[in-house]
């Protein structure tokens, strides 16, 4: 007879130990999500016209939010 406890056993710890190193969705470090914002922060800059331009138009959504 097949000895299926110690199989489940060793089975129960892998799944746990590889748990423990994986990353939980929706998260991602502060630096990587910094350099994903920044080319698109920049692109605004330009296509927009200017720092006056990217306020002007961050306030109003700001405002169409409620905040």
């Amino acid at each position: 007879m097949a000895d299926t406890a110690t199989r489940t056993m060793i089975r129960t710890q892998e799944r746990r130990v590889s748990a423990a190193f994986r990353r939980r969705p929706g998260q991602r470090h502060p630096l990587v999500a910094t350099a994903m914002a920044l080319p698109l922060a920049a692109l605004l800059l330009y296509v927009f016209g200017g720092w006056e331009a990217v306020v002007t138009q961050a306030s109003s959504v700001g405002v169409m939010l409620g905040r």
